[in-house]
């Protein structure tokens, strides 16, 4: 194919480009989660040590890792055209958003339920209660995920209204009010005031999904802010507060990502810049567009189930004998690494394909009109389900060794409501008539 051909033939409406950023970034989650953790034998008990913590230096190698600004701002351009093709049609908010979160929330269910389970099964066997809070906060980390992108997925119709009218101002006055809150954080000390920069700094790169998606990201302007963000993260990241590292190093006066900081945005423009502008060539040689949209919907499940095969493979093949334990850094260890990702993958990949291959349940008759009523239920779902995952992710899913009952009735209650509000009522239209396809 010439430099000049044009790109192949992608599905009507999307952008293949954009399935190819989030699919690869779910990978490099999977396989950087999978790197910087290692087990050990701590006293005949297994625990998974942070290899960022335990080598410093490979507070380096988080660079090529830390790759979740590429998932919102696919979210950004994706759900922009979306909503745009909804609204155009006469659809609801309630409709577009239950329909959006069904499809998050109902894998997240089979997981949330898959591992509560396994909490019971691990109290009957006895393990000890030290053993299941570290295990089963491993396995809810990545729900921090959900919260925050159900909260910009709501936030979306208001996000495009406010994007129409200012413009780059918005995800630079994002930008800004993050950085105002490390100031707050690293000057008077005001910790709490950080967890905002989850919206600011998320939130940010998600706006900047509606500029790709709007062609305003054009080369020359990417180029500059590549350079622009590259000069802001020396200054602030080289002479400090920040470190290095672009996930959390434990013991860090400041964090750059939990939660997330200026430093981190800056770093998300550097490699959001790079890689679009690299899109045109990439989907010029992209010969399977369509494939790559396909492939785009295995990456919930890799997301959600990727720490599974890492503790299956911890409780069974270390105690056995199969893989020797190494001290992180030793030789044996480095050498151990490819053979412990590969392993990973050998249990992930044919169970996510296994579990694609699964009959879907018939689509319900979805809810036509959409009242103030039912919205309001349907946002009082969704926060509880995002409180919930979020309490998850700080404690995990055995804090103390015992099931969180408070965020876990929350969860169903959430579902339960969005579920029971997204369906038609028994004098409704069929399953055709969705105002939310």
């Amino acid at each position: 194919m010439t430099p000049d051909a044009p790109a192949p033939a992608a599905p009507p409406g999307r952008n293949p480009y954009v399935d190819l950023l989030r699919i690869t970034a779910v990978g490099f989650v999977v396989v950087g989660h999978w790197l910087l953790t290692s087990i050990s034998d701590q006293g005949g008990h297994l625990h998974g040590e942070d290899v960022v913590d335990a080598l410093p230096w490979t507070q380096w190698l988080t660079l090529f890792f830390q790759v979740m600004p590429l998932i919102f701002l696919a979210g950004g351009y994706a759900n922009a055209v979306s909503w745009s093709g909804h609204h155009a049609r006469g659809a609801s908010w309630g409709g577009w958003l239950a329909d959006r979160a069904r499809r998050l929330l109902v894998p997240t269910t089979v997981y949330v339920a898959v591992t509560v389970l396994a909490v019971v099964v691990c109290v009957a066997a006895g393990v000890p209660p030290t053993v299941r809070d570290e295990v089963f906060w491993a396995v809810a980390l990545h729900l921090w995920f959900l919260p925050m992108y159900l909260l910009l997925l709501a936030l979306t119709p208001a996000l495009l209204a406010l994007w129409r009218r200012l413009g780059l101002w918005l995800p630079l006055a994002f930008a800004a009010l993050s950085a105002v809150v490390d100031v707050g954080v690293l000057g008077p000390g005001i910790p709490v005031i950080g967890w905002s920069n989850y919206l600011w700094v998320w939130g940010g790169l998600y706006l900047l999904g509606f500029a790709w998606r709007d062609g305003i990201l054009t080369r020359p302007l990417l180029l500059w802010s590549a350079a622009a963000a590259a000069a802001l993260w020396v200054l602030l990241v080289v002479p400090g507060p920040f470190p290095v590292s672009t996930i959390g190093v434990p013991g860090a006066r400041i964090q750059n990502a939990s939660p997330p900081s200026i430093a981190l945005f800056a770093y998300s423009v550097v490699l959001i810049g790079l890689l679009l502008a690299a899109e045109d060539a990439v989907r010029r040689r992209l010969r399977h567009p369509r494939r790559v949209t396909a492939a785009n919907a295995a990456a919930m499940p890799l997301y959600l189930w990727h720490m599974a095969p890492a503790l299956a493979i911890g409780a069974i093949l270390y105690p056995a004998g199969l893989l020797p334990f190494e001290p992180v850094g030793s030789g044996g260890w480095w050498l151990l690494r490819p053979v412990w990702v590969l392993i990973c993958a050998a249990l992930l990949i044919p169970f996510v394909l296994a579990m694609a291959r699964l009959p879907h349940p018939p689509p319900y008759p979805t809810r036509t009109r959409w009242s103030t009523g039912p919205c309001l239920l349907l946002g009082v779902g969704l926060a509880a389900a995002s409180f919930a995952l979020a309490r998850l992710a700080l404690r995990g899913f055995a804090p103390d060794g015992r099931l969180p009952a408070l965020p876990l009735l929350c969860y169903a209650v959430g579902v339960a409501l969005l579920l029971a509000v997204s369906a038609a009522p028994r004098t409704g239209g069929g399953p055709g008539h969705s105002a939310s396809a």
